[in-house]
């Protein structure tokens, strides 16, 4: 049996396109904010944190009510249709109220903004979940995990495509307002483009009816983990639980802070046109890419645990080493790539291991609920931490950021070093299987 990498790859374009959005959302939406409204960083923190709160009743709400479509488009495809032109809708229009305020600022235009990104966060949320139930709709059980890598892999090449784009757009230091309509449509455009993929070459109702044939075959496959179902954890394993848990609130907490505010902390600190700060995050990104596979490999040898510690070590000092470098220096250096690739390898040794981590302690438990407690610790930082580095960048000083993210990634460490459990049976993923992890 061999996963269908092809099909796997179409089905991948949704994910991509939803990358895509985030990775600008991410990028943008805190500069406009700031920058464009004037909002100041603890409210603008609130706005973006409400994406993640959102997330967390629309996407079990979405996949549920996907399970019980019946068209003839498929259960999941018709969300991803109307999601995604919905959103390539209501982002159309958060640049033209930007440009009329900027223009000729009015309060009920900055009124329509935040209406708008809140409608756009909804109709991103309706198919988010569909889209990536989509992969194992298709795929039989054994092949999952490759397929799910595939997927997150379509993933990272999405936000990469957004950030090289925005590099050629962007690469001058300008004083004068600058107009970001031009980069919401290529995205816009993008999304449009993965959609007609999905719709064009993802025959969901067919595949969907060659995989029950698949199950219906295989039988034995789906009693794979009904295995001592309802066992209670041993006390040392809940308390390696709680601590892996604490730990991937407080990872989370520090990359999540950065990741939100870096383009305004860049302009701000560095004077780094917006193209000089998404490189960074490009440089980030590809080294997380390019250190999947090593990273599993050292983890199948050397343990989960200990290569996770070595992530929040090298994201701490890499932090550490940014904060000294805006103490010695206001201006932008090719040494920030360094630092950035860094991130990226440190961020990779933590994703590579963690949920596997915490599937593993789960044993005949419900996987599924394992599953959702790493969403949801991971969720409920990602929801807190822009709103806590926005009060400090208004309230304290811009200077904070880093120190802030080096005291939670620090924390992390501490708390791994007292999880026990979660590396005994299965070794570490490798291969395609290493980029099995969150977007």
């Amino acid at each position: 049996m061999k996963l269908d990498t092809k099909r796997t790859i179409l089905v991948g374009f949704a994910f991509l396109s939803i990358s895509a959005f985030w990775q600008m959302y991410d990028n943008l939406i805190p500069k406009i904010l700031t920058e464009t409204f004037g909002i100041g960083e603890s409210v603008s923190g609130v706005i973006m944190a409400s994406d993640n709160v959102l997330a967390l009743f629309l996407l079990p709400l979405f996949g549920g009510l996907s399970d019980r479509c019946k068209s003839p488009l498929g259960r999941r495809r018709p969300y991803i249709l109307f999601g995604t032109l919905a959103a390539v809708v209501l982002m159309m229009a958060l640049p033209l109220l930007t440009d009329s305020y900027h223009a000729s600022p009015a309060g009920w235009k900055l009124g329509c903004f935040v209406v708008t990104l809140g409608l756009l966060l909804i109709a991103m949320g309706t198919y988010r979940s569909p889209a990536v139930a989509l992969m194992p709709d298709v795929t039989p059980k054994p092949l999952r995990s490759k397929g799910n890598a595939v997927i997150n892999l379509m993933g990272a090449l999405g936000g990469i495509l957004y950030l090289i784009i925005t590099t050629f757009l962007y690469n001058s230091k300008s004083e004068d307002y600058v107009s970001y309509f031009p980069l919401f449509a290529i995205v816009g455009g993008i999304m449009v483009l993965a959609l007609a993929v999905i719709l064009l070459f993802v025959n969901e109702p067919k595949l969907v009816a060659r995989q029950r044939e698949y199950e219906l075959a295989h039988p034995e496959e789906n009693l794979a983990q009904e295995r001592e179902g309802g066992e209670t954890l041993p006390g040392d394993v809940k308390k390696s639980l709680r601590f892996l848990l604490l730990s991937i609130a407080l990872w989370f907490i520090a990359y999540n802070g950065v990741s939100t505010w870096f383009s305004v902390y860049a302009s701000r600190m560095w004077g780094m046109t917006l193209a000089q700060a998404n490189t960074c995050l490009t440089i980030a990104t590809a080294g997380a890419i390019v250190s999947y596979i090593p990273v599993g490999n050292i983890a199948s040898k050397e343990g989960r645990r200990k290569t996770i510690r070595f992530g929040t070590l090298v994201l701490t000092l890499s932090f550490l080493a940014a904060f000294l470098y805006t103490l010695a220096s206001n201006a932008f250096s090719p040494v920030l790539y360094g630092l950035f690739m860094l991130v990226g390898v440190g961020w990779a040794a933590i994703n590579v291991n963690s949920l596997p981590m915490v599937v593993e302690m789960c044993k005949g438990s419900d996987v599924g609920k394992f599953t959702g407690l790493y969403y949801t610790f991971s969720m409920s930082a990602q929801i807190m931490t822009p709103i806590v580095a926005g009060w400090l960048l208004e309230n304290v000083s811009y200077q904070a950021l880093f120190p802030y993210a080096c005291l939670f990634a620090f924390g992390s460490f501490l708390t791994m070093g007292m999880v026990r459990h979660g590396d005994n049976k299965v070794t570490a993923k490798s291969g395609l299987e290493a980029f099995d992890i969150d977007d």
